[in-house]
């Protein structure tokens, strides 16, 4: 299977990131303002995120992440995949072969999830404070933009390499010749990083709804305070 040298590294960093420690009663304006706490919020959502998905199986194993099988990877491979899948073999190592990229695309999308939260401006902090269950990951992805397409491609393409001989899709798609592989290397890249968006957006959601379990007394002042002034 193929591995990511830099997993245990950036699970290690996401999960020992400093935290801001705050004594006595933490409210907005004690240790940080609505821009730091929306940052510990994404940071906290996104290394939960990240942490199940860059796992083995961790897309695969996660309903609201979880790639579905490219059928549509270019007009000329469409029919040609079509076909293909019918057959359960492939469809079983297709899958697993795009989770498993998907995984480590995630895994190579991370430092730009990370920086990007630390230099994240708001032009409306308190409106997303106040927003929807996902209003902050939201933000971060259409901060982000396409530039995680982009990070994640060249993992893709790696996992992809590695059909060969000896996998049951290596000489089907080698036969295949209609198939667009930069087409089905964007398709997974694009849906990896739809999943992580919504894994993220998950997280924020559940520490919304109980911000204790953020475990953070910026993030919980920040998230009951707003409640408390009706957001």
């Amino acid at each position: 299977m193929y591995k990511s040298s830099r997993r245990s590294v950036l699970i290690g960093a996401a999960l020992t990131a400093p935290l801001l420690v705050l004594s006595g009663c933490a409210t907005v304006g004690l240790g940080g303002g609505p821009e730091e706490g929306l940052r510990r919020l994404l940071e906290i959502s996104s290394q939960r995120a990240l942490t199940r998905l860059v796992t083995d199986n961790g897309y695969l194993n996660d309903v609201d992440a979880r790639i579905a099988l490219p059928a549509g990877a270019g007009d000329r491979s469409a029919a040609v995949l079509g076909a293909l899948l019918r057959s359960v073999p492939v469809q079983r190592e297709l899958t697993l072969l795009v989770n498993q990229a998907a995984s480590e695309a995630a895994d190579r999308a991370a430092p730009l999830v990370y920086d990007s939260i630390r230099s994240l401006t708001f032009s409306d902090a308190i409106g997303i404070v106040r927003g929807g269950p996902t209003a902050a990951t939201s933000y971060l992805e259409r901060s982000i933009g396409d530039r995680i397409i982009d990070a994640m491609l060249p993992e893709v393409g790696g996992v992809l390499r590695q059909l060969d001989d000896r996998s049951i899709l290596g000489p089907v798609l080698g036969a295949a010749t209609g198939i667009d592989i930069p087409a089905l290397q964007r398709t997974v890249a694009r849906q990896a990083a739809q999943g992580l968006w919504r894994a993220i957006g998950r997280e924020e959601a559940s520490i919304r709804a109980a911000p204790s379990t953020a475990d953070d007394p910026l993030v919980e002042g920040l998230l009951n305070g707003s409640r408390l002034l009706g957001g």
